[in-house]
């Protein structure tokens, strides 16, 4: 590990049970089940394929991913965290190395999915999807959930990143799509590219980052997921918080 991914590593050890706490409760559950997983996974059957949750925390995303029939392997670098998924998730195979650096052999997942974990990568984004494809089988699919630069909030979240220090570290940042895009042409198919995330995403999904007593979560909750299902389709790139993708393996 490279001293960018030791610090990474030891925040998400120190803030592991108030993360946790904070993504995995009913309501945040309710945004990842309409707003990511469901543009994630469409058109996809997962029913006995491969899937590896890369940068997978706890394991938020496995129930899904199970109840659609996955064989699923989490990776994260925290021990903390993979202590938990194997806790909660026994049958489930568990790894506790570096997304760049790990053992996993070529060609050998039908599925990558990383959520809301490329952000934490910079300057090696590129790296990692590079892992993802060698990793993946010819016609896998790479899932992914980030936020986006090129939109408001965004400018926002770069002033934001700067001056929290507590809760980010410094090489965090958006995600660059268009830039992927260009670097992977003829390597990936790019077939599902959806532009979401409003004010549920940023205190309901994000109620860890911005401090929101979790008491208060069951109040403001329901409206604020009703809120984003009728800007999600009016919002586009520039006013939406994240992006949700599905790519395909060429070769």
């Amino acid at each position: 590990m490279d001293a960018t991914e030791l610090k990474q590593k030891a925040l998400f050890d120190q803030k592991a049970d108030l993360f946790e706490s904070h993504y995995s409760d009913k309501f945040t559950e309710e945004y990842r089940r309409r707003f990511i997983y469901g543009p994630m996974i469409s058109g996809i059957d997962l029913n006995g394929k491969k899937v590896l949750e890369a940068m997978c925390g706890s394991g938020q995303a496995t129930p899904f991913f199970l109840e659609h029939g996955a064989k699923i392997t989490g990776l994260d670098i925290s021990e903390k965290l993979i202590e938990s998924f194997t806790r909660q998730f026994p049958d489930c195979e568990a790894i506790c190395q570096s997304v760049f650096d790990n053992e996993i052999p070529d060609k050998s997942f039908d599925v990558v999915s990383i959520i809301a974990g490329l952000h934490h990568l910079h300057p090696r984004v590129d790296d990692c999807v590079e892992e993802v494809y060698r990793i993946l089988k010819p016609g896998g699919h790479f899932m992914f959930m980030e936020p986006h630069a090129g939109s408001l909030p965004d400018v926002f979240r770069k002033i934001w990143y700067k001056t929290d220090t507590s809760y980010f570290e410094e090489n965090e940042g958006s995600v660059d799509i268009e830039h992927l895009k260009k670097r992977f042409e003829g390597r990936f198919e790019y077939s599902q590219t959806v532009y979401t995330g409003f004010l549920a995403f940023l205190l309901v999904y994000n109620s860890y980052v911005f401090r929101m007593p979790l008491g208060l979560k069951k109040y403001y909750s329901p409206f604020l997921l009703w809120l984003d299902r009728i800007f999600e389709p009016i919002q586009g790139k520039f006013g939406s918080c994240i992006v949700v993708g599905q790519w395909k393996k060429i070769g």
